[in-house]
């Protein structure tokens, strides 16, 4: 189905700026197409942009007549998505359009993941300067690489590179509601000297699997109080 199942919904701006989106492939760290796909329409809205040498690209949006004095606000977003594909689906992320399909009411994806995270978010930014209806102070439209597995792109943003003090993260839950907080997260380092040795040829070997359990996103789940797979294996050992 892919086009046809958004045709017929609103916003229709938001809905063809997305579907442009999930033609175009951008597994984590493989950003390359949808970074051309990003060049191609900020050229085609006549904005001016750059880029970072991890591959961010933020594009300023003038404000609408009568807003200049308005402080600048940037719309963030990450251009990758999370891959992964139903077992009896045949998929290549780095090459294969997204196939959406509508079930209803829902837009969904024929085997695979979406991409609304952050698909939607990215055209959602786009939808409002593609929109010459809309009236806005001036704007940055801020696209991040990398966010699904690592952050690397956020965090290696340099400064001055964007020159708004107020952000809108397009990365949301729900719709119609603003956050003020968000989950964080904390990185341990450790490092231990060790010594190979050559395994007893006396010793017998054994795989030790734990599954069954409910998974969950590591900051909206975190709460529930439910097993980790790596835990339980270090508590076992």
């Amino acid at each position: 189905m892919s086009k046809a199942a958004v045709e017929g919904l609103t916003p229709e701006i938001l809905w063809q700026r997305f579907y442009e989106i999930s033609q175009v492939p951008r597994p984590s760290k493989k950003e390359e197409k949808i970074r051309k796909h990003l060049r191609e329409v900020l050229n085609e809205l006549n904005l001016e942009f750059k880029e970072d040498k991890v591959g961010n690209i933020v594009a300023k949006v003038p404000a609408s007549k009568g807003m200049e004095n308005a402080p600048i606000v940037v719309l963030q977003g990450h251009v990758d998505m999370v891959c992964e594909k139903n077992k009896d689906t045949t998929f290549d992320f780095d090459n294969d359009p997204i196939e959406l399909v509508r079930d209803n009411g829902w837009i969904k994806a024929n085997g695979t993941t979406l991409g609304s995270d952050n698909g939607i978010g990215v055209a959602a930014a786009l939808a409002v300067v593609s929109d010459e209806t809309a009236v806005h102070g001036p704007l940055e439209l801020l696209f991040t690489v990398d966010e699904e597995t690592g952050l690397t792109g956020a965090n290696n943003l340099e400064p001055g590179f964007i020159s708004g003090n107020y952000m809108l993260n397009m990365d949301s839950e729900e719709d119609g509601a603003f956050y003020i907080g968000c989950s964080g997260g904390i990185d341990t380092v450790g490092r231990l000297k060790i010594e190979y040795s050559n395994t007893p040829a006396d010793y017998e070997q054994f795989e030790l699997i734990v599954t069954g359990l409910k998974g969950g996103h590591s900051g909206l789940d975190i709460i529930q109080g439910r097993g980790n797979a790596i835990k339980l294996l270090g508590r076992c050992l």
